[in-house]
């Protein structure tokens, strides 16, 4: 055990002369006329006043100690590993129909509130990506940002749909942001793909994510199956491919998504940390034991 403060210490000598010369006093107080009888020896009752007259001086070591800090080496809880999360979504006209971009912007937020403690990105993508929010903890950012990217109010030129382009967008950009913890994106779209047409083209989409160790989630919004390069990607990087109908289907996929990613904590190494609670109890002791001799056990003084 180590102290913060072990000067503070030398004040212990107070309360331990204290304690010397309330266990050995006698002989002392105001003689009584009966005091010059002879008494019946009270063994347990000559060790309890003495206990009694030592409480306050106990109380009062205790208090220097806590004030000195004790400190002892322990292994803190295990820390939570930060996951960073790069929201890849699609605002390519197609989103805008039979609702997809609210049902989808809906099941974000739903996501958001499961995993707060991570940190978001955002990313909108048509033809062209787009890099709304960087990595983020203000996760109020991303939510306020949702209903600014409908696709309705896209230009003409991000009707198109390029998903290998903002994939290798959003890795170069959390290769950048992400100073640690596991890597993952979500991609959601409900389209395929004018830019993973070749093999190569996918190859080189899931090297990419496979060096930046980026584990890479696709939610399909509409009624047709996944894309099966886009599948490819989702499972070459280690991740999955969802088909999501409508607004039910989506939070059981964000559910499912965030069941595969659970929290990871890592070990933390040994620190000093505070060592209070014994002293603590016994200062708390002696204050019972000091109003039990005032108020029950009531004894003469002298």
């Amino acid at each position: 055990m180590t102290f913060t403060h072990p000067s503070i210490l030398l004040l212990l000598a107070v309360p331990v002369i204290l304690m010397v010369w309330a266990w050995q006093r006698q002989g002392f107080g105001l003689a009584m006329p009966f005091d010059h009888k002879p008494h019946r020896r009270h063994r347990v009752l000559s060790a309890v006043i003495p206990l009694f007259d030592m409480a306050p001086a106990i109380i009062l070591a205790s208090a220097v100690i806590v004030l000195a800090g004790p400190q002892v080496l322990r292994r803190p809880q295990d820390e939570r590993v930060l996951s960073n999360v790069q929201l890849c979504v699609d605002v390519s006209g197609s989103m805008n129909s039979d609702g997809r971009y609210k049902m989808a912007s809906d099941a974000i937020l739903a996501f958001l509130d499961e995993r707060s403690e991570d940190a978001f990105g955002l990313t909108f993508f048509g033809t062209y990506p787009i890099r709304w929010v960087p990595l983020t903890r203000d996760l109020d950012a991303i939510r306020n940002a949702l209903p600014f990217a409908d696709p309705s109010h896209q230009p003409a030129h991000m009707g198109g749909t390029n998903i290998g382009k903002a994939l290798l967008f959003c890795e170069a950009n959390m290769t950048v942001e992400a100073e640690g913890g596991d890597r993952m994106i979500i991609l959601v779209s409900d389209g395929r793909s004018g830019d993973l047409n070749e093999p190569a083209q996918i190859m080189d989409v899931v090297d990419a994510l496979d060096q930046s160790d980026i584990t890479l989630y696709h939610v399909h919004v509409g009624t047709q199956s996944a894309p099966t390069n886009v599948q490819d990607l989702a499972r070459g990087s280690g991740g999955e491919s969802f088909v999501a109908t409508d607004r039910k289907s989506l939070a059981k996929v964000f559910t499912h998504i965030d069941a595969l990613e659970p929290d990871r904590f890592t070990r933390g190494g040994t620190v000093p940390m505070d060592w209070f609670k014994p002293f603590a109890l016994i200062g708390l002791i002696a204050i019972a034991v000091h109003f039990v001799g005032l108020f029950w056990m009531r004894y003469t003084p002298w």
